[in-house]
């Protein structure tokens, strides 16, 4: 089940609302909600719903042991060993079994070994953020971040808590902890998350779906027929469908959330207008950004080492970051490119920036993401290397077949330009300048003011609302790309 699907809409989520804003006490809606999550993963995965509950299990048993033991004592490093492995090894297994061999069997063909062959492992969906959140329980435990919750049921609901279990964003469990205790809903907050709902519907259905349409079918052209334009196209659609794919999945996360009762981190920030990598990161997927941080490089040592361990725990981080998005050399080239420019950047590249004019450092930026989706995006590195190429200039297309007058109607270049105006702050502008007119007016007229505003917020969301609905019913093609991950 998925947040954009007509029975997630109008049945699931309505009596989920409905049921828990019945339900008093917080204890009871935690009961619920951990039912109606494991409904809500076991719909679209009727058997790896039994992996999250032995997850769970798992998790919440190694937790209770940890919680026991003090830290640093060789006892509970053993425990929190125990409990990593388990949580990295069935990762492991399910994510990067047949990656693993199939480079094994490629050594193997050198030295004439026959391969080694095993059945196809069906990879559960969100599983890599299930068990980035049982690692967060793990290790937030044993630092005596929080303390040891002896509820399985707040544990569980912590791990499957439906509005992230499939896409994040990956909340810490010291920052989820106190609110499955106890939490508010005031109506305020309730509308606040229904907006923010809609709004990600709207990012995802009508925005990403248009560009990600257009991006598949360049992405499927032959590399000896592409064109440098056509490829230029394809980056910037796919640079476009995939913020606001994610980042509208994690809106509609944040704000389902609030309708619960639950505040949950950020997980973008208007990542385009940044001006170098290092930005990039702090705007782009914030909730893993700060995981690989606190879980990753500050424990190898973050920069309170040697020139030369900074540089190498950069590069280990992206490393896994690249490898945690997929078993594919793709995403591990992608993560050691993004972390050699942050090197780069610390070499002395980010005070030179600081000279340069700022629409150049933009562009800079951009660039590099740019270069770093097309990795990320295409099946192969052979391939990305000659879609890259294709940007350079170094195109063999003659444009005759496939040519850019094809793709790049004059809808879709409508839904260009207002994808690149929604990638700048320009709601966050709306919103300071909209309460400076209003705190600028007498009372009165200030009322009136704000009831007309609100008027126009509740129309345009109607609206948006039901032009999400009617491309749900005609357009066939809306995937969530994150699900690869």
């Amino acid at each position: 089940m998925v947040f954009y699907s007509t029975v997630f809409l109008f049945i699931f989520l309505p009596l989920v609302l409905l049921v828990h804003f019945c339900l008093r006490f917080s204890r009871i809606q935690n009961i619920f909600l951990l039912i109606a999550s494991l409904f809500f993963y076991a719909w679209g995965e009727p058997v790896s719903v039994l992996l999250l509950l032995g997850s769970i299990a798992f998790n919440y048993l190694l937790g209770g042991l940890i919680g026991r033991a003090r830290e640093g004592k060789i006892r509970g490093k053993m425990l929190v060993a125990v409990a990593l492995t388990g949580n990295l090894g069935l990762l492991a297994f399910y994510k990067y079994a047949h990656f693993f061999l199939d480079n094994l069997n490629g050594l193997y063909r050198l030295w004439a070994i026959p391969a080694v062959v095993i059945s196809p492992i069906h990879l559960p969906i969100g599983l890599s953020f299930f068990t980035f959140k049982a690692i967060s329980y793990i290790i937030d435990t044993y630092r005596q971040d929080t303390p040891v919750y002896r509820n399985p049921l707040q544990v569980g609901l912590y791990i499957s808590f439906f509005p992230q279990i499939l896409a994040g964003p990956i909340v810490r469990f010291k920052e989820m902890a106190p609110q499955l205790v106890r939490r508010a809903l005031p109506l305020a907050d309730f509308a606040q998350g229904m907006e923010r709902m809609i709004l990600g519907l709207g990012k995802k259905m009508i925005l990403a779906s248009a560009f990600g349409e257009k991006a598949d079918l360049i992405f499927a052209i032959p590399s000896a027929q592409l064109t440098p334009d056509l490829a230029w196209l394809g980056a910037i659609l796919y640079t476009l469908e995939i913020y606001f794919d994610f980042s509208g999945y994690s809106d509609m996360a944040i704000g389902i959330s609030k309708m619960l009762g639950f505040t949950i981190p950020e997980n973008f920030n208007y990542p385009y207008v940044a001006t170098s990598i290092r930005e990039f990161w702090k705007r782009w997927h914030i909730t893993l950004s700060h995981w690989f941080r606190d879980y990753l490089y500050l424990p190898l040592g973050g920069n309170r080492r040697s020139r030369g361990r900074v540089y190498f725990n950069l590069l280990s981080v992206f490393f896994f970051c690249g490898l945690w998005h997929g078993a594919s050399w793709n995403f591990i080239v992608w993560g050691l490119f993004h972390g050699t420019f942050l090197i780069l950047e610390r070499l002395g590249g980010e005070n030179t920036l600081q000279k340069i004019w700022r629409p150049v450092r933009h562009l800079y930026a951009l660039g590099v993401i740019m270069v770093g989706w097309v990795l990320f995006r295409s099946d192969s590195l052979t391939q990305a290397l000659c879609h890259l190429k294709a940007m350079a200039g170094w195109a063999t297309g003659d444009g005759l077949k496939h040519n850019l007058a094809f793709y790049l109607t004059g809808e879709l270049l409508g839904f260009i330009l207002v994808g690149m105006l929604l990638s700048t702050p320009l709601h966050p502008y709306l919103a300071a300048a909209r309460k400076r007119l209003i705190e600028a007016q007498p009372r009165s007229r200030a009322l009136a003011l704000e009831i007309i505003f609100s008027m126009g917020v509740l129309l345009f969301l109607m609206s948006l609302f039901g032009a999400s609905l009617m491309v749900m019913a005609s357009r066939s093609y809306s995937p969530f790309i994150y699900f690869r991950f």
